[in-house]
């Protein structure tokens, strides 16, 4: 089965690697991200003899021209981001496929691993699926979810992912080229799921008026190599990498943000509901019991 492969990050060099080296499959080119392109997708594309392209708008009339003449059997995305039109769709005769790092029809959209932190989900998902007119809205190819425990943050869950994901992006691809792949669509496990919109500059900025375990979440999921969580003491940012929830701390009226007590450890600080432990932190600005976090 013959693939167009347009892709990006170290997800797609490792389903690469193991795409390449099944006979049944062979990669027709590879076709980076336009802002940045991956340079180790790059050089891993030139060292197996893959044509390599890079395309302000792979949708266009002169790019939809260069992919029809490699008659590609099949299109996969990996972390790909521009979103295809339906005359490339049809471009292969299987269409085109995409490994999405969330449990469909659940956490569409973008940034979905800091979201389900953000949610305090106790799993995360891995999705390949098919691409069709809508954002990750497509038939299910392969589905599993993976444990989410409380020392997983997002450079955890990010890492696990690259694993997962080329895994199982090429059992799909497997499946596909033996005919015995299936089609799920996803308005029979739910007929809404949601999506989640990409984070932006400013969303990092940690709201103490949240109850702990919110807090907890948020800065596991602001984490490196994000961007980090931050707040502003006497109008100086400071960047927490760290939480911990402290056992036993009850429930009580204060003043949200406020710093309790410190110690060399760290510092406890008041949230919504009771109180957490920064136990990592950048700083320009000494910190003392009394301050406010803003």
């Amino acid at each position: 089965m013959r693939i167009g492969y347009f892709a990006d990050g170290p997800w797609s060099h490792r389903a690469l690697d193991k795409i390449i080296q099944d006979r049944n499959l062979s990669v027709d080119f590879v076709c980076a991200r336009f802002d940045k392109p991956d340079q180790q997708l790059r050089k891993n594309a030139e060292a197996a003899g893959i044509p390599f392209f890079v395309h302000e708008d792979v949708n266009s009339s002169d790019f939809e021209k260069t992919l029809s003449q490699f008659k590609s059997d099949i299109f996969v995305s990996m972390s790909f981001n521009q979103i295809f039109k339906q005359s490339i769709i049809q471009i292969p005769e299987k269409g085109i496929i995409n490994c999405h790092a969330g449990m469909l029809p659940f956490y569409r959209g973008r940034n979905v691993l800091n979201w389900a932190l953000i949610n305090d989900e106790t799993k995360f998902g891995i999705t390949v699926h098919y691409v069709d007119g809508g954002i990750d809205t497509g038939d299910i190819i392969l589905q599993q979810s993976y444990k989410i425990d409380d020392s997983d943050t997002y450079a955890t869950l990010l890492e696990r992912s690259f694993g997962y994901c080329a895994d199982m992006l090429y059992r799909a691809l497997v499946e596909i080229d033996l005919g015995e792949s299936k089609r799920i669509p996803q308005n029979s496990i739910t007929p809404v799921g949601f999506y989640c919109s990409q984070r932006k500059d400013g969303d990092e900025v940690l709201n103490w008026d949240n109850p702990s375990r919110d807090v907890f979440n948020f800065v596991r999921a602001l984490s490196s190599p994000g961007p980090i969580a931050k707040s502003f003491v006497r109008g100086e940012e400071v960047k927490i990498t760290k939480i911990e929830m402290v056992a036993g701390a009850l429930s009580y009226k204060g003043i949200p943000g406020a710093i309790l007590e410190k110690d060399s450890s760290g510092f406890v600080v008041k949230t919504e509901d009771s109180f957490v432990k920064v136990v990592g932190f950048e700083s320009t600005v000494r910190l003392k019991v009394g301050d406010r976090f803003e």
